[in-house]
């Protein structure tokens, strides 16, 4: 089973050729990438392999391509496109290129409800890491970004933060125009195509990529666990992700059951009697309730103290070379990931 095409064509053959580069480093992308630099090479290209989806610039596209047989197409433009263009989507040629791909994935997704091959992706296991804590603030989240930065630079990583309280936007100083609120109401919706439409939303960061974090806690104490599993599934059966670094709040409904579905479950710890006790309450409630693989498969860390910057700048990186991310490259070390 070979991956869908997403071919580019765009005779500014520098652009063509960066933007190729980029799309090749995003190893979330569900498709095999083409790129072109003249129109004839492409149409000799798409008559023999069926593309299901273009991204064409507006000097580039002609009758002949649109007589092709392509599932979809998007138009590159530099801010206006010609009259006989105007029944193609089209997203605006000189932004980031994270951007443009959003876009055309947008695009892709308000019109492909279903993929032609809804089918898994090729790729190696998607292993699904937990992060939980009962014991409320113990670095679990600055933990969860430092093994998935560290982590996605051998593999490709998305981070899910599924807190109430994320502090996200404050934290980058950026407003995100969708976010894991809105892919949880397509899920709601019991709509086909979900991870094309999580691709519309993806940030990335460093290393990984990652869903904005719902800003209202509300989307998370109102989403029932069955979603969260028809979401986790959907991302492990269609995503190009081998690995996906849950970071998961006390808001989720049945955490116990969203914890049993990761391959592993990190609990950050504390060395004190009262989190000690804690965290006796939280192992007993799993053998009460059966969860005993779930209990077998936990892994306790006690997280070394980060440091804390001056500036009130957050910077990424600094957790990947800071005593936190030794904890997590040991670690990763040890357990062969």
């Amino acid at each position: 089973m070979k991956k869908q095409i997403f071919a580019v064509c765009d005779l500014e053959a520098e652009y063509a050729r960066n933007f190729m580069d980029y799309l090749n480093q995003k190893k979330n992308i569900p498709f095999e990438i083409q790129a072109f630099t003249n129109v004839s090479s492409f149409v000799a290209y798409a008559k023999e392999n069926p593309v299901e989806l273009l991204l064409i610039s507006a000097e580039a596209m002609c009758h002949e391509v649109g007589e092709l047989d392509i599932g979809k197409i998007v138009i590159l433009t530099e801010g206006s496109k010609p009259d006989e263009l105007d029944r193609y989507a089209d997203v605006y040629k000189y932004q980031a290129s994270s951007d443009i791909v959003r876009e055309v994935m947008a695009c892709y997704g308000a019109e492909k409800a279903v993929l032609s091959a809804q089918m898994p992706v090729l790729k190696k296991t998607t292993e699904l890491l937990g992060i939980y804590s009962p014991l409320g603030f113990c670095g679990q989240t600055s933990f969860a970004l430092a093994l998935a930065q560290i982590l996605g630079r051998e593999k490709s990583v998305l981070y899910l933060n599924m807190e109430e309280y994320s502090g996200f936007e404050e934290l980058f100083e950026k407003e995100y125009p969708y976010t894991l609120s809105d892919l949880l109401y397509f899920v709601r919706q019991e709509k086909a195509g979900i991870t094309v439409k999580m691709n519309s939303m993806i940030q990335s960061m460093g290393s990984m990529d990652f869903i904005p974090p719902v800003q209202s806690p509300e989307d998370i104490r109102g989403t029932r666990w069955q979603d969260w599993e028809r979401l986790l599934q959907e991302i492990v059966l269609h995503s190009s992700y081998e690995a996906v670094v849950l970071d998961v709040g006390d808001g989720i409904e049945e955490v116990f059951q969203i914890l049993d579905l990761c391959t592993r479950v990190y609990v950050p710890v504390r060395d004190d009697r009262i989190s000690k006790c804690k965290m006796e309450q939280f192992e007993k409630l799993l053998r009460l309730r059966d969860y005993s693989q779930l209990l077998a498969g936990i892994e306790k860390v006690l997280l070394p103290i980060l440091s804390q910057n001056t500036d009130n700048e957050f910077r990424i990186e600094e957790l990947v070379w800071s005593e936190l991310g030794d904890f997590v490259r040991e670690l990763l070390e040890k357990e062969n990931l």
